[in-house]
């Protein structure tokens, strides 16, 4: 299927990286479920590796139901290369200790994932490597973080749960200046909002649990970048083995068919959200980069094609009432994720740094007041009418 950069992203979203006819004359890519590849005879064993001949020999190295899905988010990310993890912290990972050895340095952004900057703060000097920790938006430090053994400067955007914006032309400027490879987290924006390869990002990944599968059912994460480093990420992952089955494969091609759908409903509907906290008595203060009131609303504007599905907000009230808050929600579910069909609401507080003491957890910006919704694809107005009476019910 001859799908490119020249049609619709909703076009891509259901049509790239997939043939137009395919085995059995089915409408969806097959689940091609086994482990291993029969050679038909030692000329076959012959042509595949003397490189005459791609195809597919072990499931760890590859599978044809992997590479639709591959191809079909390279095409949405505009990446010459697409690697996939059977999830997003995998990919992360996996790409750290790929581009990095003994004696490397890393500078990554004080408001990065969670996870993410434990990995980075208690594993990575087990393997002699290096790290910095920068404040988000402040590029002079990020720049003068850079030192000689610097190979990697990471970050996200949006990032969470403060929804903050790299401004991806003065990480250009600095990748330019110093030569470090730049990598972001990409998962809140997806490629449907925000495209960082585009405006000169090296390494784009998404942890594709999120927006990218859509339906809350599957744990993935994808890579997507240059040919050259993305290859040295794929020999590592052939050693280390973090690869994606072929029926969860299925079930993110599922996903992404009505990607730009959700993605767009969850753009107008998160905003309409945001706007109406804003104006709501209950609520101390909104963040969401669509609106004026957040401090890099003008930096999103220029970047952006939409600020996608999750607003954070603080109540004007202590953890026991964020507490009857939350049980009084009829339509949202309590949950950690994001970026499904169902809106889920978490308080960070409880849930992601329920371990980590109050005093440490302010001064990381968790407060006892602040909550994250996620909206899914129910109408705005019902989410809101939900939010309004579970507000009544806690507080009056």
């Amino acid at each position: 299927m001859n799908v490119g950069d020249k049609h619709s992203i909703f076009t891509r979203a259901v049509h790239a990286g997939e043939e137009k006819y395919k085995y059995a004359d089915s409408i969806t890519v097959p689940i091609v479920q086994t482990s291993s590849f029969v050679f038909k005879n030692m000329e076959d064993v012959r042509s595949y590796t003397s490189k005459e001949h791609y195809r597919y020999e072990y499931g760890r190295y590859g599978n044809p139901t992997q590479k639709a899905a591959e191809t079909k988010l390279a095409a949405l990310d505009g990446a010459q290369d697409c690697l996939l993890f059977d999830s997003g912290m995998s990919a992360i990972v996996t790409t750290l200790l790929a581009l990095m050895s003994k004696g490397d340095h890393l500078v990554i952004t004080d408001d990065a994932y969670k996870q993410t900057l434990m990995f980075v703060i208690k594993e990575l000097p087990r393997f002699g490597l290096e790290y910095t920790v920068v404040k988000m938006g402040d590029y002079e430090a990020m720049e003068n973080a850079v030192k000689t053994n610097t190979t990697l400067i990471f970050s996200e955007s949006p990032t969470n749960p403060y929804l903050n914006i790299v401004d991806l032309v003065k990480l250009k400027e600095i990748k330019d200046r110093t030569g470090v490879t730049t990598m972001i987290d990409s998962t809140f924006a997806t490629p449907f909002n925000q495209r960082p390869l585009e405006w000169g990002v090296d390494l784009v990944m998404h942890s594709a649990t999120k927006y990218l599968g859509g339906h809350n059912d599957i744990l993935a994460g994808v890579l997507l970048g240059g040919s050259a480093l993305m290859g040295k990420v794929r020999d590592f992952q052939k050693a280390t083995g973090g690869i994606i089955d072929p029926h969860c494969c299925y079930l993110l091609l599922r996903g992404l068919k009505t990607f730009a759908l959700r993605v767009d409903h969850q753009n107008r509907s998160g905003q309409k959200v945001a706007e109406w906290l804003e104006s709501c008595r209950y609520v101390h203060r909104v963040y969401y980069p669509g609106l004026p009131s957040h401090q890099h609303h003008y930096i999103a504007k220029a970047q952006m094609k939409g600020f996608g599905g999750v607003v954070s907000f603080m109540l004007k009230t202590d953890m026991n009432g964020v507490g009857r808050f939350l049980d009084a929600l009829k339509i949202s579910r309590i949950a950690p994720s994001l970026g499904g069909v169902e809106t889920l609401i978490t308080h960070p507080a409880s849930v992601s740094y329920y371990n980590v003491e109050k005093k440490e957890r302010e001064m990381l910006g968790i407060t006892d007041d602040l909550v994250r919704l996620a909206v899914g694809i129910e109408d705005p107005d019902d989410l809101i009418e939900d939010i309004y009476q579970a507000m009544k019910t806690a507080f009056d």
